[in-house]
């Protein structure tokens, strides 16, 4: 760092150029609680000289010991102090002669998964601590799995805590092969061990004479020498569009990041979703053109042909397309409190694309307590699973594997805007040609129509359940009036009720009428006359047997015909297996109503 100190004082322009021009590596500490990776990322900082005497005075005043916890460099929440754990994620930024530096400290408590997956998703190295009293711990297996899902190329393991074992060769080898066992199952480029005291320094930011039977590099010099450039997905030319600019008629140019691959003047390209083909007329940067742009770049491209593109589409190379489809399997990291909700569709957002889109089957869950494959009857706060989506129109992808841009996505809850999902696509079969995306891309929609608001939603808002309840019985029962009373009831008691009326209408209108309000989350009453026990079988049929409460208004027959001599009541088919009988001519209305009530409490009908 002194070059750089002396570059800064006497010529800043230099500096700031000399910086602007090295290269960036992104990385995340994980691994257990009180492993150290907070105080080896405060160590890394403060040997590196990256910290300000301002922080360190405030690091001082409120470390409990004489030496400054250097923890606190990143544990920057006052919660986190008081518990002496990591729960936010804190990024720090330093540099050094060889490289910028980008640090993602995360919890490694397994209820901040989703916080840990925020810092992880970008980085090009996990940097992973094991204590060395303790061994490999289960929960240091999970952080690498979940490190590996998200695709991080390079893998370090630091076997911190050396100077509480005496720097012992034989602790240090014995957690290295045991580790190493499990990452054989896991999918990183490299692993690479370290023996380290981030409390001391040993072998953080320089060589250690404590472990003279170490000969590899320490952890900062791992970090300023891994290669990552090659990790980057050169091969597959990937553009989506954020933005046009169209300052003037003679200039209409296309704004994005390349997401991966490399592009050229002159190359062929073609723009999706119309399929139409032109060439790179120019490819324009603040500073001028350029030649050629590559993955991570942010320029502005011209065609030189006038193709219809907006926000969102994607320009490729012809004969390298992504996937079109608008149906594909996942993996995703439930982030939000409110549990996955498959009644119900969300928002994807894909790159520059935001789709509304639905989750339509879970096939498995990670148990994150043995790492195994596990059915699954839901997903909660972060739980990982595997599952099945439809979208609204056709998205541009690629296997996550293969290409971490175009290969994740998250999800947003229509409601609330909350992202409550990040999700990793995992692709099977053959690529397709420009024959197959172009009948994909102007196919129907994937998704069957569902609503923004699911039953529980509703459930959570009205505090009850929809339901239908089917009064049946003769003309003159008193089926109306027991009807318009237990709407008064329900009422009274802050439930949302409606007697649903049969004035013209027939059967099966009522029936649809009864459906919607049930499904709208209410609770629907209906006199409907429905003699034949084939159409209270087509109504419970529809409406769902579980949502129908079948209520018997057995009054007395000569009791009804007195009350309504006009009406045939010959072809009346009595229900063989009501759900509750009463009989007005033997029961107070207000008891009526009380014995449908309890039906609909002992149903949970107004559990929460």
């Amino acid at each position: 760092m002194t070059d750089d100190k002396d570059l800064i004082r006497d010529d800043i322009e230099a500096y700031l150029a000399k910086y602007r021009k090295k290269e960036l590596l992104r990385f995340v500490s994980v691994g257990s609680v009180d492993d150290g990776k907070s105080t080896l990322i405060g160590r890394i900082l403060y040997d590196t000289g990256m910290v300000f005497e301002d922080q360190m005075a405030a690091v001082r005043a409120a470390s409990q010991s004489e030496e400054p916890d250097l923890a606190l460099l990143t544990d920057g929440l006052k919660a986190e102090r008081e518990q002496g754990i990591t729960i936010d994620v804190a990024y720090r930024y330093f540099a050094t002669d060889e490289r910028k530096f980008i640090i993602a400290d995360t919890p490694g408590h397994i209820q901040y998964t989703r916080n840990m997956v925020t810092g992880a998703s970008t980085a090009d190295v996990a940097l992973i601590l094991i204590d060395a009293r303790h061994g490999v711990l289960q929960q240091s297996r999970r952080h690498a799995y979940i490190a590996s899902l998200l695709g991080i190329p390079h893998l370090a393991v630091c076997v911190n805590k050396m100077d509480l074992k005496d720097y012992s060769q034989e602790v240090y080898d014995a957690i290295s092969a045991d580790f190493m066992e499990f990452g054989k199952t896991l999918r990183f480029k490299d692993i690479q061990f370290f023996p380290v005291s981030a409390l001391v320094g040993d072998n953080v930011v320089s060589d250690s004479e404590n472990t003279p039977w170490y000969d590899g590099p320490s952890v900062l010099g791992y970090l300023e020498t891994v290669p990552v450039f090659a990790d980057r997905n050169f091969d597959d030319f990937r553009y989506p569009v954020q933005y046009v600019i169209r300052p003037d008629l003679d200039y209409r140019g296309f704004a994005a990041e390349v997401s991966s691959g490399v592009i050229a003047k002159g190359d062929d390209i073609v723009a999706l979703p119309s399929g139409k083909e032109s060439k790179v007329k120019a490819i324009d940067t603040y500073d001028g053109e350029l030649e050629e742009a590559f993955a991570g770049q942010s320029v502005t491209i011209r065609l030189e042909d006038e193709i219809d593109i907006s926000r969102g589409d994607m320009i490729v190379k012809p004969g390298n397309l992504p996937r079109v489809t608008r149906r594909f399997d996942a993996h995703i990291v439930w982030m939000h409190e409110r549990p996955l909700d498959t009644e119900k569709a969300y928002l994807v957002k894909h790159t520059t694309q935001t789709v509304r889109a639905q989750i339509d089957k879970i096939h498995l869950e990670v148990d994150m307590d043995t790492l195994e494959e596990k059915p699954s009857d839901g997903v909660e706060l972060n739980d990982i699973a595997k599952v099945r989506l439809s979208c609204h129109r056709a998205l541009y992808v690629d296997d996550y594997e293969k290409n971490r841009e175009t290969g994740s996505f998250i999800v947003i809850d229509t409601l609330t805007n909350n992202t409550v999902a990040a999700g990793m696509i995992a692709l099977e079969g053959s690529d397709q040609n420009i024959a197959e995306v172009m009948k994909e891309l102007h196919a129907e929609s994937a998704m069957e129509p569902k609503t923004f608001v699911s039953p529980n939603e509703r459930m959570e808002r009205f505090g009850q359940r929809g339901a239908t309840i089917w009064l049946t019985g003769l003309a003159g029962s008193g089926r109306w009036t027991l009807a318009y009373a237990l709407e008064r009831k329900l009422f009274d008691e802050g439930r949302t009720a409606t007697v649903v009326s049969p004035v013209g209408e027939d059967l099966r209108s009522m029936i649809s009428a009864a459906k919607a309000v049930t499904d709208a989350g209410l609770i629907n009453i209906c006199a409907f006359p429905s003699p034949a026990r084939k159409d209270r079988d087509e109504l419970t049929a529809r409406i769902g047997e579980d949502r129908v409460i079948q209520v018997y208004v057995n009054t007395d027959e000569a009791l009804c015909r007195e009350r309504r001599p006009d009406v045939d009541t010959s072809n009346f088919e009595p229900p063989e297996d009501p759900d509750i009988t009463v009989a007005l001519d033997q029961m107070r209305i207000d008891k009526a109503v009380e014995l449908i009530m309890q039906a609909l409490r002992e149903r949970g009908q107004f559990d929460a």
